[in-house]
């Protein structure tokens, strides 16, 4: 089936716009959903509204309320918030360009595909993706959509763009704050040189596919293998667990020595020793 398109419009550089579709570039389709279910009959649970002291209420009763303090809120009728909302204009329109690393990561939220709307587009939509990519900058706007509005990000993506959505300033939480109190003390030489040199050997180009959820693979085996079950007997399975250190005190200097002597007696090249123990991370 045909992918839809998150947006329609055009981007407008000065004067020029241009006719763009947006699609999600990401699909929450591989994740695995529960519901809560009454086991005695097999059917799913209904969560009612209700109000402490009161009990259920009716639907038209309920309106939206912002905590100004504790059991203190602000109430808000829908047609109050309806207009407030922003115009969903039709125009993306890149009001200043960065380099792409003044963007900490931090920033980045949800990617989008941004494509030429027709043939008559793609002209000027080519001129834009190879002047952003000869400049070596991202172009920011912000964008209308069901009345709110994101700020976003463009830049060249192979033959086409990528529109990234960006978080506002006041929804990102500064470092400092946890990473306060960690010393200023430099390292070991001998250490750092030993750590460097593992990193080294477990360096390769990054590729998606060489990692896997594994938490995700044992719960799809665990409910094909129960719905294939006519007794539905209970399956636990005892997880594979880290052996013991014997304490939280260890020979730093030794155990950098010890993985580095294991990565040369693999004798396999970088990125199959990457892909190895990365995905002992990489679970869901």
């Amino acid at each position: 089936m045909a992918a839809r398109a998150y947006w329609q419009g055009q981007i407008r550089l000065a004067l020029v716009s241009i006719p763009v579709e947006l699609y999600s570039a990401t699909q929450s389709g591989a994740k695995i959903s529960f519901r809560q279910i009454h086991e005695p009959s097999g059917k799913r649970i209904a969560y009612d509204k209700v109000v402490a002291g009161v009990g259920p209420v009716d639907r038209d009763e309920i309106v939206k309320g912002y905590e100004l303090s504790k059991g203190n809120y602000v109430l808000l009728e829908d047609e109050e918030i309806e207009a407030v909302k922003v115009e969903s204009k039709r125009t993306l329109e890149l009001v200043q360009f960065v380099e792409a690393h003044e963007i900490d990561a931090l920033y980045y939220e949800k990617p989008y595909y941004v494509v030429p709307k027709d043939e008559l587009a793609e002209e000027a939509f080519i001129v834009l993706r190879d002047a952003l990519r000869q400049a070596g900058k991202v172009g920011l706007g912000q964008l209308s959509v069901r009345g709110a509005e994101k700020l976003v990000a463009v830049k060249p993506c192979g033959k086409g763009l990528l529109l990234e959505t960006l978080r506002y300033a006041d929804e990102v939480r500064k470092g400092q704050s946890f990473f306060g109190e960690i010393g200023e003390d430099k390292p070991d030489e001998d250490l750092l040189d030993l750590a460097t040199s593992l990193i080294d050997k477990k360096t390769a180009p990054f590729d998606a596919g060489e990692f896997e959820d594994r938490y995700a693979q044992a719960l799809r085996k665990l409910i094909d293998t129960k719905a294939k079950a006519k007794d539905g007997k209970r399956i636990v399975e005892d997880a594979e667990e880290p052996a013991a250190t014997g304490g939280n005190v260890i020979d730093l200097m030794a155990a950098l020595k010890k993985s580095v002597a294991a990565e040369k007696g693999t004798g396999k090249p970088a990125k199959g020793a990457a892909k190895s123990t990365a995905r002992k991370k990489k679970s869901a």
